[in-house]
């Protein structure tokens, strides 16, 4: 299955919070999207692997994306290796997406940077003819996406790219939502994290009307580039 769009996140719950109003609106424009965790977030204090894969499959209904794998590295441990740069590049090769969708570059949790940077490496990689990989039995051919963009996280890291989403924070809210773990919920026994206050979830929509107030519209998801964007005029400019 070819998609036009590959979303990458180190854990369960990165690709929501990061980018998920800008996939369900590429969804709505009728976009093939795919999602990939790299690992199960087992070492999360709230929830459970278990938990994390059922929460992971109610967003991803809600989101409508094509499909959701999930790579099973270590939580935590995951390195940025040629055993996991070839894990990564197949999963390229197999979906062919023209754009991928990846960790912040910067961020609190070890994993976000790590894994940013070896789902970029892999984005390279995966357009060399001599590295060779197949799945079961099959040769791949090489395949590099267009491009490569990074979704902000924690850190208010300035972006170079707001999409406009404007009319898909709701389904983002509820896509975030399904980590009924993870989140606000003044019921819960679970130990407090930094992301399970009201103050993290409300957040999720005060910095993405913030973002959304600097371009003029009402909601605005941010990204950083790799390489400079190109454009035939100035007035494709917003």
């Amino acid at each position: 299955m070819k998609l036009d769009i590959l979303a990458f996140g180190s854990h369960p719950d990165d690709i929501e919070l990061g980018c998920s109003a800008t996939i369900a609106k590429e969804v709505h424009n009728g976009k093939k999207v795919g999602i990939i965790d790299l690992t199960r977030g087992e070492l999360g204090t709230r929830g459970t692997a278990q938990t994390r894969k059922e929460e992971a499959k109610v967003a991803a209904e809600i989101l409508g994306v094509s499909v959701r794998e999930n790579m099973k590295f270590a939580d935590g441990f995951f390195v940025n290796d040629k055993k996991h740069q070839l894990e990564i590049i197949k999963m390229i090769r197999k979906y062919q997406p023209e754009i991928v969708l990846c960790n912040a570059v910067e961020d609190r949790h070890i994993d976000h940077a790590r894994g940013s940077q070896l789902v970029s490496d892999a984005c390279f990689l995966s357009g060399l003819m001599k590295i060779e990989t197949e799945v079961k039995g099959k040769k791949q051919d090489h395949w590099r996406p267009k491009q490569v963009y990074h979704f902000i996280q924690w850190k208010n890291l300035k972006p170079d790219v707001v999409v406009d989403v404007t009319g898909f924070m709701d389904v983002k809210m509820k896509a975030v939502l399904a980590y009924k773990t993870q989140f606000y919920d003044p019921k819960s026994k679970l130990p407090e994290t930094p992301i399970s206050s009201k103050n993290f979830t409300d957040s999720v929509d005060y910095r993405a009307r913030d973002l959304g107030r600097i371009i003029g519209v009402e909601h605005g998801e941010g990204f950083t580039v790799e390489r400079y964007l190109g454009v035939a005029s100035l007035f494709d400019l917003k």
